[in-house]
């Protein structure tokens, strides 16, 4: 009988007391805190229910007792990058389907993100009910043992229009069944509206105005952000006056203008997403993709999307596209005029839109940040942009930033990203919540 009391005692201690696996001690790292700020050289955080308890100079640190101790002298460490323009689920290879969209694929690509840095993804309107269910499930505890997804549920397209995935997104005839589908998503507690209003180039018919409008009014009459997929500049300063909260995509047919910058300003609009490595996809595979043989790539990719990437039957097909020669000049155009708005002071985010095929998730969101460089961004900006900027607009206050209170989601990295931004490739580990994720 007193064995079983002590025993019984014993259980009650360890219950009361905090594993020590729950509580991390980080030490002697370079602290790149998404702030913007200097990066912090000798510092030290600890870690305590998958949140930063504490972060500083390791010589000012006191460790928890029976804390696990992770020595990481030579690291570098920075926020998890948050991608605000994802689709997740929809494809297997380089073949898009609704079909796809099981539990096992949209996990495959989080699982794929997280391995590559991306600790957030915003999937941006091809998503079935079934996202909601992941989605809270991940919320429920905020420690995911993958990529933390937002989501806009279904987006909107014209009828017969472009944009979105057949069979999934709302395809409007007309206006009169806006608000009630809006209702629908506000009831499934969507993170973002999405709209599409481009024509590709002159071959499908756009969403109208006066239909976006009518989604801009009914998304703010239900308390949900908007986010629209433009192309064209005159799209992007008609959506911006009616109100839309963000532009998903550059401005692509030409240079932006300062009409539109100062009404993005006005209106507190952002660029969330400049989306550069997408124009890149429209014309790289038309020959062998200089990353079809590096192994960051290949790692996330099957052989059958390297063999397809090869293959000159593909390469033909894709340079064939009509309007091939001009998608350099289009990417030319995103990035001067992503330039210009940051330049101006106008909000802007991360992300690639990737998840459709030949844009790989993970892959993307590290050739992005290369691309936005090359574009005269400064790495610190690239680095703001995709952990405080985006967790920002997404309103996401517990992410972001390595700073007390919020979820230790963060990379450590090998080699300084702030020298050069492709060192964010020299991963070392993932923390998602203070757990190490598989990679």
């Amino acid at each position: 009988m007193l064995e079983q009391r002590r025993l019984k005692f014993s259980l009650l201690l360890l219950m009361a007391l905090p594993l020590a696996a729950e509580t991390k001690v980080f030490r002697h790292f370079t602290l790149i805190d998404g702030g913007g700020g200097d990066p912090v050289s000798d510092a030290a955080m600890i870690v305590n229910g998958g949140r930063i308890e504490w972060v500083g100079i390791s010589s000012q640190l006191k460790a928890p007792k029976g804390a696990e101790s992770i020595d990481l002298t030579g690291k570098f460490v920075m926020p998890g990058i948050i991608n605000l323009h994802g689709h997740v689920g929809n494809v297997v290879d380089m073949t898009q389907d609704p079909k796809f969209f099981t539990r096992e694929n949209v996990e495959k690509n989080l699982k794929t993100y997280a391995s590559y840095g991306v600790t957030t993804v915003l999937s941006m309107g091809t998503d079935q009910d079934l996202i909601f269910q992941i989605r809270d499930e991940q919320r429920k505890t905020g420690r995911p043992a993958m990529t933390r997804v937002y989501t806009a549920g279904r987006g909107f397209t014209a009828k017969g229009g472009y944009g979105g995935l057949a069979g999934v997104t709302f395809a409007l005839a007309d206006n009169s069944e806006v608000d009630k589908d809006i209702a629908e998503l506000r009831k499934q507690k969507v993170d973002i509206v999405k709209i599409w209003v481009d024509d590709h180039l002159g071959t499908m018919k756009k969403m109208p105005l006066d239909m976006s409008k009518a989604i801009i009014d009914s998304s703010h009459k239900h308390g949900l952000p908007i986010a629209a997929h433009i192309f064209y500049l005159q799209d992007a300063k008609d959506l911006t006056v009616a109100g839309v909260n963000g532009l998903a995509h550059s401005v692509r047919d030409k240079l932006i203008d300062r009409q539109l910058i100062d009404s993005m300003k006005a209106h507190g609009t952002w660029q969330i997403a400049a989306t550069l490595t997408r124009e890149a996809s429209m014309f790289v595979y038309g020959e062998t993709p200089k990353f079809a043989d590096d192994p960051f790539f290949t790692r996330g990719v099957s052989p059958k999307v390297i063999a397809t990437l090869k293959d000159p039957a593909y390469q033909k097909k894709t340079a064939a596209d009509k309007d091939f020669a001009e998608y350099p000049g289009f990417l030319e155009n995103a990035k001067r005029n992503l330039k210009s708005l940051v330049d101006a002071g106008v909000r802007y985010g991360f992300g690639t839109d990737s998840g459709p095929p030949g844009r790989f998730p993970g892959f993307f969101e590290q050739w992005e940040m290369e691309l936005m460089v090359s574009a005269g961004l400064t790495p610190s900006q690239v680095i703001g942009a995709a952990t405080k900027n985006s967790a920002e607009f997404l309103g996401a206050r517990d992410l972001g930033t390595l700073e007390p209170r919020k979820w230790a989601d963060m990379i450590v990295l090998d080699k300084n990203p702030l020298a050069d931004i492709r060192n964010t490739r020299t991963i070392r580990a993932v923390y998602i919540a203070g757990n190490p994720i598989t990679r």
